[in-house]
């Protein structure tokens, strides 16, 4: 994986770390703009070294490359502050698409990891809807404080903010696909949908693109 990364001429591999303790350390040594985090490592864990290296280096992202997809596995690696999660088989292309895609500031998962992580918000849905005022969720349920959506604006505030167009790419979002997906979906250039995504991150407030999906889920749950 080095040899084909250090190949692009787009990309420079400044560091390989044989575990989660000299991952951390070599990050903040080095600062590199995209970290590939593998989850099952010696002495440190995947999860714990992305949210280090999320908390001390914001301008670094973390790609997660891993063969785990458990759900569980996912979330935790999601609230520790992992921009995209990439499963071990995809295809070179799909690999090198996403670490582009990820040093630009956007958040990738795999279609499968999408799926999953819309079953467990659309779980999470009626949990926060039960919750007393005041409650809150478990820290094992509840997702990262800047996903927390108030079900009034996701419900109400999504369609009022957002254009027939945007409304659409929203839902697309909300199902995993990437720019390019989007682009062919809706007939449109890849240049003019990241500028959609980014009108609509301003719109409606939203950090990643991962938050814009919890909202799209709690809109189509309002709709039901």
């Amino acid at each position: 994986m080095t040899l084909m990364l250090s190949v692009e001429p787009d990309m420079e591999v400044v560091g390989q770390a044989s575990d989660g303790e000299e991952a951390v350390e070599m990050a903040q040594q080095l600062r590199p703009d995209v970290v590939l985090m593998d989850l099952h490592m010696p002495r440190k864990g995947g999860v714990a070294a992305t949210r280090e290296i999320a908390l001390s280096l914001p301008r670094t992202h973390v790609l997660v490359l891993t063969t785990l997809d458990a759900e569980e596995t996912v979330f935790e690696a999601i609230r520790a502050g992992a921009q995209a999660y990439l499963l071990k088989d995809a295809t070179e292309e799909e690999l090198l698409e996403t670490v582009r895609a990820v040093h630009r500031g956007e958040s990738r998962l795999t279609p499968q990891i999408a799926r999953k992580v819309m079953d467990q918000f659309r779980r999470l849905a009626p949990l926060s809807e039960a919750q007393p005022p005041g409650a809150t969720l478990s820290p094992a349920a509840a997702p990262r404080p800047a996903q927390t959506i108030p079900q009034t604006k996701a419900q109400g505030v999504i369609t009022e903010l957002l254009n027939d167009k945007e409304e659409k790419i929203l839902q697309l979002i909300a199902e995993g696909k990437s720019n390019k997906q989007i682009a062919n979906a809706v007939f449109l250039a890849e240049g003019t949908i990241k500028n959609y995504v980014s009108r609509i991150m301003e719109k409606l407030h939203a950090n990643t693109r991962t938050e814009l999906a919890v909202m799209a889920v709690r809109q189509r749950r309002g709709g039901d």
